[in-house]
């Protein structure tokens, strides 16, 4: 029998043991960090914008498995997306995992971080690179 919680388990824990685009991106446009007091989590999102599109993304930084996980899923999520496409994905991410959306519609493998809404404590930990993302994309 085909269980999904196992293979979304299986997919954060690769993407934690190997994540995607963990380095610093040098001639990045935009750079913010990130924190979550409650466990430690910090992390630094890179972007490298042309012409409105996010043409490279990367993080850093260190945090426990779902924070890490996130942070590379969504990193692969976002590379030629624009800035307006980059805020809704957030926008629908958040409402996935605190619960407010259930289908997680154009999310792709995000999805995978859904079950975190049954863990009020692990949503800021699947949030922190996304509102590291915002707070990049604002410039800040």
């Amino acid at each position: 029998m085909f269980d999904l919680k196992t293979l979304y388990q299986e997919v954060i824990i690769d993407h934690n043991r190997h994540p995607r685009n963990c380095h610093r991106l040098a001639d990045a446009d935009r750079v913010a960090d990130g924190f979550n007091p409650l466990c430690g989590d910090r992390l630094t999102v890179y972007l490298k914008l042309q012409d409105g599109v996010i043409t490279d993304a990367a993080f850093e930084g260190e945090g426990c498995a779902i924070s890490v996980a996130s942070a590379s899923l969504m990193t692969e999520h976002l590379k030629g997306k624009t800035e307006s496409e980059a805020r809704a994905i957030f926008d629908r991410f958040r409402a996935l995992v605190t619960g407010e959306e259930e289908a997680g519609a154009g999310l792709d493998k995000l999805v995978v971080l859904a079950g975190v809404k049954e863990f009020p404590a692990r949503v800021k930990c699947a949030s922190l690179a996304w509102h590291t993302l915002s707070a990049a994309l604002k410039g800040r």
